[in-house]
């Protein structure tokens, strides 16, 4: 049996992180059935209820545990106890490095090499890395490079990070997020959850929207505060539900953008015509099998953008770091990116209004490059198989 530890963000709140580990965990359980998952988790009950159908143990990083989450004796143990340790999502930057409650670098940087002692290897599952603006962030990454023999990486902008630190890093692929081989839920479930929230009666059709609660950090410094911010998307929401005749459904992938997202909608004057789905309520297979019912969606948080990938749903990315544009230029989407800085409730109405009429083309295009995608990010599982056996 392998002892598989998995790294990632598994609290259960983030819908993308969710949809990492589900379908990493369906992919490598294809690769290696007898394979055993270690998780270390603030929510274990979360790990149990939805992901008890693969050989997954919980490893609580709770004060009673014995951490500070990232930081003790849980991490440690698994991450020293595993036959592999795999890196997922994007956990590997120097933001708020020392603080273990919201940074994992700095743990897994002093955990690291006792992988190496011990010749257990890390692994970069579908990851991506940054952003390291620290000395110590490069120092801490570093050590954790230093004890990893395989680097699969999610995006390009991840290897342009590491060749610009001049960081070494081996057997070094460019594949894709797991979260793309994301699977619909069977219909009579969807078409239940729809009657349930009155989803998708207009015969017009239905755009979605999705806000980030970040709006604070990114607007620091600057003028555009956080009721700018609501107050834009609200305009916006308002112009395209005139000009277009359609209804609106805000998603929440996050459930910490829940308060943003009521915001937004209560600054809207056409509330009759807009719903909120959040993944407090709907698993992340039934949020995006909801975003390929919509005919187009504008988000911010970058795997609103991949659910709406893996749908072929054509999306318009609001672009406030870099792995949200990388995304959409790698799914051919490069044109459809509108800056944060750039935002306002004209300019995003007006590149709704355009993509809506290009919508059915870029269906077509994402129909024709999407499954190139979804098999990169299945394929690291067999990449990992083969590099276990050597």
């Amino acid at each position: 049996m392998t002892t598989i530890t998995i790294l990632g963000n598994n609290s259960g709140r983030n819908a993308g992180d969710n949809a990492i580990l589900g379908n990493l965990l369906r992919d490598v359980s294809a690769e290696l059935p007898q394979a055993e998952f270690l998780v270390p988790t603030t929510n274990p009950r979360f790990i149990r209820r939805h992901f008890g159908q693969f050989k997954v143990k919980p490893i609580g990083l709770l004060p009673w545990n014995g951490c500070i989450k990232n930081l003790g004796w849980p991490l440690y143990k698994a991450m020293t106890t595993a036959d592999v340790v795999l890196i997922c999502d994007n956990i590997l930057f120097d933001r708020n490095l020392y603080n273990p409650l919201f940074n994992y670098l700095s743990s897994v940087a002093l955990f690291a090499p006792f992988c190496k002692k011990k010749g257990i290897p890390l692994v970069l599952y579908n990851a991506s890395v940054g952003p390291i603006d620290r000395p110590a962030g490069k120092k801490a990454l570093a050590k954790v490079l230093a004890a990893t023999e395989l680097a699969v990486i999610r995006d390009q902008n991840t290897k342009e990070l590491l060749e610009q630190l001049a960081l070494p890093c081996p057997n070094l692929h460019v594949h894709a997020d797991c979260a793309l081989n994301t699977v619909a839920p069977p219909q009579e479930r969807m078409e239940a959850i729809i009657a349930k929230e009155r989803l998708f009666s207009n015969e017009k059709g239905t755009i979605g929207f999705n806000v980030n609660s970040y709006i604070d950090n990114w607007s620091k410094g600057g003028s555009f505060t956080r009721e700018g911010f609501c107050t834009a998307i609200a305009g916006a929401a308002d112009r395209v539900m005139d000009e277009l005749g359609v209804d609106v459904i805000f998603f929440v992938t996050q459930v910490m953008d829940s308060k943003i997202t009521q915001q937004c909608v209560a600054k809207i004057a056409r509330q009759e015509r807009v719903k909120i789905i959040s993944n407090a309520d709907y698993t992340y297979e039934e949020i995006a099998s909801l975003l390929g019912r919509v005919e187009l969606h504008s988000g911010l948080r970058t795997h609103s953008l991949i659910f709406c990938a893996a749908m072929h749903t054509p999306m318009i990315g609001i672009v406030s770091y870099p792995k949200s544009a990388g995304f959409l230029r790698t799914v051919g989407q490069g044109d459809w990116l509108l800056p944060f800085a750039e935002l306002t409730a004209d300019s995003l109405a007006a590149m709704i209004s355009k993509a809506w009429n290009e919508r059915v083309a870029t269906k077509k295009e994402l129909e024709q490059l999407v499954p190139a995608e979804k098999e990169k990010a299945r394929s690291t599982a067999a990449l990992l198989k083969q590099h276990l056996r050597r």
